[in-house]
């Protein structure tokens, strides 16, 4: 394995056929397929339209696409300064165990020394063992005190209709 030639990169236009396809096995991983509506055309402006709200990475093993990280900037009113929200770090199954995931947190770390920015935040599934051992060994924290909420579909609508 020490062999392998690995890149990490910022991802490029036409790509997001590959981060798409990631985004959907991940969506299978976590049992949740059927929520998962992405098409490579939402990547593709999120990523490379005129105004992007998304970036990723893209990790390569001698020239195969073997993981990514999609992240998007989010802003800390405390710091006063922009933060990276980690929204989906895959590392597709035939390139686990190599430290890839590792890497690309590292990367993202290095993003935001690079650019000032004081967090780098992510959330991950109760049930994602192997994923907890790693944000635990990387020196993550656990936001206990804190409850994650999320409106959407017909709530979303009907929350939005309020506002006449």
């Amino acid at each position: 394995m020490s062999d392998a030639c690995e890149l990490i990169r910022r991802a490029r236009p036409g790509e997001e056929v590959e981060i798409t396809a990631m985004i959907r096995e991940l969506a299978e991983f976590e049992k949740a397929s059927h929520e998962c509506a992405v098409t490579e055309k939402h990547m593709h402006t999120a990523l490379f339209g005129d105004r992007p709200v998304a970036y990723a990475h893209l990790v390569e093993v001698d020239g195969q696409v073997a993981a990514t990280a999609v992240w998007f900037l989010n802003f800390s009113t405390w710091d006063g300064v922009a933060g990276i929200y980690l929204e989906d770090l895959y590392v597709r199954p035939a390139f686990r165990r190599r430290g890839l995931a590792r890497k690309l947190l590292s990367t993202l770390a290095a993003e935001c020394v690079e650019h000032g920015y004081s967090r780098l935040t992510w959330a991950v599934l109760n049930w994602n063992v192997n994923a907890i051992a790693l944000y635990d060994a990387v020196g993550g924290k656990p936001q206990t005190e804190w409850t994650t909420y999320r409106v959407s579909g017909a709530e979303l609508d009907a929350l939005a209709g309020e506002t006449g």
